[in-house]
């Protein structure tokens, strides 16, 4: 006989789960596979309520052995009453039996039949022990009690369970929901055939032993037995133990995992490091996961699991791979009124956040006027938060100067980083910005040219003042000469005077000279500050053009 080992908590079954049992037991008088045949029902003749010799048919008694033999039994039942046990009933008996059957042992027989033709009464031990084990199912089914025994048989309805020498039949929809997901099979021996033998507790739903009848539920036990297991179980686990366990349902708040017969709660947020909204999106019912101990509540028979803490953490590569200033690919998941979020390439489904000021340079009122879902982008790492689990990300730094030798390094390893699939942003930025370099080209040459035309004239003017000079020089020579001579013929004394005055007109025409190259010579420097000037407006001019191109790609993008 199989112990009890749980408590007795009360529990009913309603007539919904019951429904059906009248017909599934009926089935199982055919196609059984039970290790033993059913003893037949007894009579109810009238017979069978007589008193005889102080006997009655069907009691149960007390009798001593008074002799043996293979081939009979004797006992006394007591007030001058002799009772035997048949050969054909020893014949069944195992050795082992036999054997306890010595002389002066007292056993509890059934009574078959008060008085035989030889006047003895013809009793049962096998009877006896079969009528206690209904009497026991009849105390179980009244307690509500959990029974403890073993599958041995089934048939095409459900399970036969061997309730000490009863046949107890549980049907197919009393059957556990976990048993039941391991079934698989057309036929009851391919569904069934690999349960005989396993431990099973049950309830008692029905006695009737006029129709040698008896109904067992296992899903009736099974919070008792859940119940159980979870209380052992709690006694042995430690916080930080692992288990490998089979997920058994869902719930929106986490999913439940039977790590060996009680079941454990993994909230949602110990399910993954990503985000998610439901279990399902990253378990599924029956799937078999390892998960560590992270909390015992004995009081209230609780255990806490995480799949989280034995999954490697992808924010440790973030921290390595994604330094900031470092260009990602991301696509577009979802907006908010602050801005919106990228799942990173390559990165195991890591999302971070571009605020909505780093969307664009300009102004930007809704996340949606710049970007939409699905847009696959490159982005700007701002801040790594590891504790917190946070990516910072930018759109409007993507081509900052701020980074230009960072990216010129990054393109050389990975010229995809450059590319942008959605709306061609880069190749149009290429595009405006060669249109830039262009248009300043012509600006600096035509600066260049003006500096030359420039200082072509100056050196004309240069050579008209030198070409003037010389014509003054020559003029007064040719008058220096006239008047020496005019002189001569005048008078001894006036050349001297002549000389004196000749010797002005070349200090005054040498101060000419000198006075003209300075003229010159500050022209040329003024040209030299011009040219410099006319430079720098035009690198000023080149930069004001890249910034207004960077400003009209934004406008672009946000369309």
């Amino acid at each position: 006989m199989e112990q009890q080992e749980l408590g007795t908590t009360e529990e009913t079954t309603t007539a919904a789960e019951l429904s059906g049992l009248e017909t599934a037991a009926s089935e199982t008088a055919g196609n059984e596979t039970a290790a033993a045949d059913a003893p037949a029902p007894e009579t109810t003749d009238s017979s069978a309520t007589k008193e005889i010799n102080g006997l009655k048919r069907g009691a149960l008694v007390e009798g001593t052995i008074t002799s043996t033999s293979p081939t009979l039994i004797t006992l006394d039942l007591g007030e001058g009453r002799e009772g035997i046990i048949s050969s054909a009933e020893l014949e069944r008996m195992d050795v082992k039996r036999l054997q306890d059957f010595v002389v002066g042992a007292v056993i509890r027989v059934k009574v078959i039949n008060p008085r035989s033709k030889d006047g003895k009464a013809v009793v049962s031990y096998d009877n006896a022990l079969e009528e206690s084990d209904w009497q026991k199912a009849s105390e179980y089914a009244a307690s509500k009690e959990v029974f403890h025994g073993k599958i041995g048989g089934y048939n095409k309805g459900g399970l036969i369970v061997r309730f000490g020498r009863v046949r107890g039949f549980i049907p197919q929809s009393q059957i556990s929901e976990a048993r039941l997901r391991r079934l698989s099979g057309e036929t009851p021996e391919q569904r069934y055939g690999q349960l005989i033998n396993e431990n099973i507790s049950v309830k008692v739903m029905e006695v009737d032993r006029e129709r040698n009848r008896l109904i067992l539920s296992e899903r009736a036990a099974e919070r008792e037995v859940r119940q159980y297991k979870k209380q052992s179980l709690i006694a042995e686990l430690q916080v930080g133990d692992e288990r490998t366990g089979t997920v058994v349902s869902l719930e929106t708040f986490g999913a439940f995992v039977d790590i060996g017969g009680a079941e454990g709660l993994v909230h949602l947020t110990e399910l993954s490091h990503h985000h998610i909204t439901h279990p399902r999106q990253a378990v599924s019912v029956g799937e078999q996961v390892r998960v560590k101990v992270i909390g015992i509540d004995p009081e209230n028979n609780r255990i806490a699991l995480s799949v989280k803490e034995l999954l490697a953490d992808p924010w440790d590569e973030i921290a390595v791979r994604y330094a900031p200033g470092t260009l990602v690919r991301g696509t577009i998941t979802k907006t908010a009124k602050f801005g919106a979020f990228a799942r990173i390439e390559g990165a195991d489904n890591i999302e971070g956040l571009i605020h909505i000021s780093e969307l664009s340079d300009e102004r930007v009122e809704d996340p949606k006027e710049v970007v939409k879902k699905g847009d696959l982008l490159t982005l700007r790492v701002l801040r790594v938060d590891i504790a917190e689990k946070r990516l910072g990300l930018s759109l409007r730094k993507v081509f900052s100067t701020e980074y230009l030798d960072q990216d010129l390094q990054a393109a050389f390893e990975n010229p995809a980083l450059m590319e942008i699939p959605e709306r061609a942003q880069a190749s149009r930025m290429r595009e405006k910005l060669e249109e830039a370099r262009e248009k300043g080209a012509e600006i600096i040459e035509g600066l260049k040219v003006k500096s030359a035309e420039a200082g072509d004239e100056l050196r004309e003017k240069l050579e008209e003042a030198r070409e003037k000079g010389a014509e003054i020089i020559e003029d007064l020579k040719e008058k220096a000469s006239a008047a020496g001579e005019d002189l001569k013929e005048k008078s001894a004394e006036a050349g001297d005077e002549l000389r004196e005055k000749l010797e002005e007109a070349r200090e005054k025409g040498a101060e000419i000279i000198e006075d003209l190259k300075e003229k010159a010579s500050a022209a040329g420097e003024d040209l030299k500050e011009k040219l410099g000037e006319a430079r720098e407006k035009g690198a000023e001019i080149v930069e004001g053009l890249k910034a207004k191109l960077s400003r009209e790609d934004n406008s672009e993008v946000a369309e």
